[in-house]
């Protein structure tokens, strides 16, 4: 032991030491053969032993004398290891004198399962006229390996596994997906007509956007015929989505239906409407409300001209496209949130569509699109207006084909849904010349 303030030497030099240390560097080879951490065999050319370490031995549980001379290479060998000797092992040996790190199993009888997995290597030993003599084989324990390959085996079928879960889950996940849009669709098309009946004498046309096919929008609108050559119309958006919404919708859409076959006057329809969703909502502590637009239709004289009769509570005004090119907003004075209060206020506007005019209803989904570069401008009454002054005069459908295209075109900004109903007058055709006829 070197003291303190002395330098330790690479050995201690007291003779104890040296002479254990010297005692330890001379192993005879014998010993280093037969102690070896790994197994070592020699055999003639037909497989039989000749010579085993005692490494080797100890793996497989055998005594020497029961071995040399007594046993071949392949009856330490499995059924399966003999199998791959014979078919694998041997010939690539006798054809390139040498193989290595062949994976072969032995016969353990210490071992849980009876087999040894080793690494084996083989040279073929010849004598000073070039035959072979013997052959000489390395035997290294495979045992850890074959537990980490296992374990790796067992890891991946795991990981295989639950990729094999994770996409059925996926593809359960968008058939349940699918069925639900398929669900929303019909119950959508519940709330809102697929198709607007035929009126005489008048064009329609109509839009809606979902701004999710995962939610239940909450727009709405109707057209449908009130007697007396009289037709009703609204168009409204009710507050929240979801199935709450659609409910609301739905009270709402049967309560105008019924509140006009009882009275179609506007004014007196959005009045009914308050009364119930006040009633059913308000009155209950959980207050609902929707805007709306009702209208009503009808057919003055024989020039083809449609007088209008409108009331808003609490929604955009209408758009109305003259056939002369000129477009402008219908007020409507008045007229609040229907449902919030139990008695509101509205206010009928009256105006009247001649040959070629056009009126458009709508939702605030168009108006508070987002617009621009960042998505911080939203559209706007003026831009409305300007869009329809250049596409006046328009019949319905190509009006709302061109609304169509400007919503598609605000990408993303489009985050509310949004509903068009557009009705007008046929543009009167040019009554064709009479022929003329040449004097002869």
């Amino acid at each position: 032991m070197c003291r303190v303030g002395e330098e330790p030497g690479p050995f201690d030099d007291s003779a104890s030491t040296r002479a254990a240390f010297t005692a330890l560097l001379e192993d005879s080879a014998e010993d280093l053969y037969e102690q070896a951490p790994c197994g070592y065999l020699s055999t003639l050319m037909d497989g039989t032993i000749a010579k085993i370490n005692a490494t080797l031995l100890g793996w497989l549980g055998l005594e020497r004398t029961d071995v040399i001379g007594r046993m071949r290479f392949t009856d330490l060998l499995t059924v399966g290891g003999k199998l791959y000797h014979e078919t694998h092992f041997a010939p690539l040996l006798r054809m390139q004198g040498e193989v290595h790190g062949i994976a072969l199993e032995m016969r353990a009888k210490d071992k849980s399962a009876g087999r040894l997995p080793v690494l084996v290597s083989s040279v073929i030993r010849h004598g000073s006229g070039g035959e072979p003599l013997l052959i000489r084989t390395t035997v290294t324990d495979a045992s850890d390996r074959r537990a980490y390959e296992a374990e790796l085996l067992r890891r991946r079928e795991e990981a295989e596994q639950a990729r094999a879960d994770a996409e059925a889950a996926l593809r359960q996940a968008q058939r349940d997906r699918q069925r639900l849009a398929e669900a929303l669709a019909a119950l959508q098309k519940s709330l809102v007509p697929s198709s607007l009946p035929a009126v005489p004498g008048l064009e329609t046309a109509v839009y809606y956007h979902t701004a999710s096919p995962d939610r239940l929008g909450g727009d709405f609108y109707d057209l449908f015929p009130v007697g007396e050559g009289r037709w009703a119309f609204f168009l409204g958006d009710v507050c929240g989505k979801g199935p709450e919404a659609a409910s609301l919708t739905s009270l709402t859409r049967y309560t105008l239906r019924a509140a006009a076959l009882h009275d179609p006057e506007p004014a007196a329809a959005l009045t009914t409407l308050n009364a119930v969703l006040h009633e059913h909502y308000a009155a209950a502590g959980d207050p609902r409300y929707c805007t709306a637009v009702f209208g009503l239709l009808e057919h003055e004289g024989d020039e083809g001209r449609v007088s209008v009769r409108v009331a808003s509570g609490g929604h955009p005004p209408s758009l109305v496209l003259r056939a002369d090119g000129s477009s402008a907003f219908l007020p409507t004075p008045g007229g609040l949130l229907v449902g919030i209060l139990p008695e509101a206020p509205f206010t009928t506007a009256r105006t009247v569509l001649d040959p070629g005019d056009c009126l458009l209803l709508y939702t605030d989904g168009l108006t508070e699109a987002r617009t621009g570069p960042t998505r911080e401008s939203l559209f706007g009454d003026d831009a409305l207006l300007a869009f329809a002054a250049g596409h006046a005069p328009a019949s319905p459908r190509e009006l709302i084909d061109a609304l169509t295209v400007l919503l598609k075109g605000f990408g993303d900004g489009l985050d509310d849904d949004t509903a068009l109903l557009a009705l007008g007058v046929p543009a009167a055709r040019p009554t064709p010349a009479p022929p003329t006829h040449s004097t002869p």
